[in-house]
This record gives C-alpha cells, sequence and structure tokens, in this order.
C-alpha cells in the first residue's frame, strides 16, 4: 500500500545555511565523563529516543529497542558488571596496543559515570523477531539499522543541549540479563546522559577533515 510523500520543504538558501549552522553545532560536540547530578527534564530524553524510533532499517523491520534506566540501585549493578568487564581489558587480559590507543583519551577501568549520569540508554538489536507461533521472522541488517538509530539518537539528545558518553564494553551480554531482555537481543551501546558537570575538561583531539574522508566523483 502506498500513500503520498509529504516531502519537507525545500529552499536552497535556506538549507544551505542550516547545513552551515548543523556542521557549526556538531565541531562542539565532544564526549563527557563528568556529569553533573543536576536531571535534566525526562521529556527531552524520551524525545530523543522517538527521534531515534523513526530511523531506517532493512526491510522496516525496526530490530532495535531502547532501555532508559534512571534507578541507582540498576545503575550501581550495571557500573560494578561493567568494571568486572574493564578489569579483565586493563588488569587480566591487557590489549597493549588497545590501551595504547586509547591513552590520549584517559580512559580508565573505574565507570564513575555510570552512576553519576542521570540518565542511561541501552541500545539493543535483534537478528529475528518470533512470531505468535514461535516462527522466526529474519530482520535485515539489524546492527546497521541499530547503529543508525543510535546515531539519530545522539544527534538529538546533542542538538536538544545534552551532553553524552558512548561506552561499549568489550563484553556486554550481561546488560542484556540484567535488564530482562528478550534473548534474541544484543547489546549494541550503552550511553550514558546528562549535563556536564561544572567546570568539566575534555582531551584535546582533531576530527579528520573533509578532504580526509571524502572522495568525490563529479
Amino acid at each position: 500500500m502506498l500513500e503520498p510523500y509529504s516531502k519537507p520543504n525545500f529552499c536552497s538558501k535556506r538549507s544551505v545555511d542550516i547545513s552551515k549552522d548543523l556542521a557549526a553545532v556538531f565541531t562542539r560536540r565532544r564526549t563527557i565523563r563528568d556529569f553533573s547530578s543536576a536531571y535534566p527534564p525526562e521529556e527531552v530524553v524520551l524525545n530523543a529516543i522517538d527521534v531515534a524510533r523513526l530511523a531506517p532499517s532493512g526491510a522496516n523491520k525496526q530490530p532495535w529497542s531502547f532501555s532508559l534506566i534512571k534507578a541507582p540501585d540498576l545503575k550501581e549493578e550495571i557500573r560494578k558488571l561493567s568494571e568486572a568487564e574493564e578489569h579483565r581489558f586493563y588488569v587480566e587480559k591487557p590489549n597493549e596496543k588497545w590501551i595504547k590507543d586509547l591513552s590520549h583519551l584517559h580512559t580508565k577501568e573505574e565507570k564513575e559515570f555510570l552512576t553519576k549520569a542521570p540518565y542511561l540508554i541501552v541500545i539493543f538489536y535483534k537478528h529475528f523477531d518470533l512470531e505468535e507461533d514461535g516462527e522466526k521472522s529474519t530482520n535485515y541488517y539489524a546492527k546497521e539499522s541499530a547503529g543508525i538509530a543510535t546515531g539519530m539518537l545522539i544527534s538529538a539528545l546533542h542538538l536538544s543541549g545534552l551532553s553524552i558518553l558512548t561506552y561499549t564494553p568489550k563484553r556486554m551480554q550481561f546488560l542484556g540479563k540484567l535488564l530482562n531482555r528478550p534473548s534474541q537481543e544484543r547489546p549494541f551501546m550503552l550511553l550514558g546522559v546528562g549535563l556536564p558537570e561544572e567546570g568539566v575538561q575534555v582531551p584535546v583531539i582533531s576530527k579528520k577533515s573533509q578532504q580526509d574522508i571524502m572522495t568525490t566523483y563529479f
């Protein structure tokens, strides 16, 4: 079944201005690790998740789910289990090259942000859904689709004035068990969301230029 497309209004001059403004806004986007204890309005976070659910996906299967976490005891448990995984990564079985590559970002096995960030959002993806009769319904490009939705979520949060930390423990399966998610779901990423602590500092980094990452074929 088809319906008429309600296309966005396009104005060449306005579109150029908008694209420039967006580039400037996202130039200021930074990952932070020190969050204020102040809680931004929950509605802002819910609206950002609403943006993410509108992302394109393979065959429109929408193979994602979002777990929004505020409960302090649950955040404590996530931190405990995450730091156990980080201890394996940094101490028990260290990947020296990986750790060296991370050194300029000043990461460590302690993950204070998991209990300090007002909100945690865990994004899950699934390669299949279960029909009522128990049959599997394949989800196409599930991980790629979840990645697009996560990018839209991060963008919506940033444009709303919130700060985000993206986090992916090397082994994340504990998140599905802890949050009682269906067995076919796999954790994709965890986001810490909130406002930056007063006076927070971030590492000095640079991004590749457009010329470095783009090839044109005109």
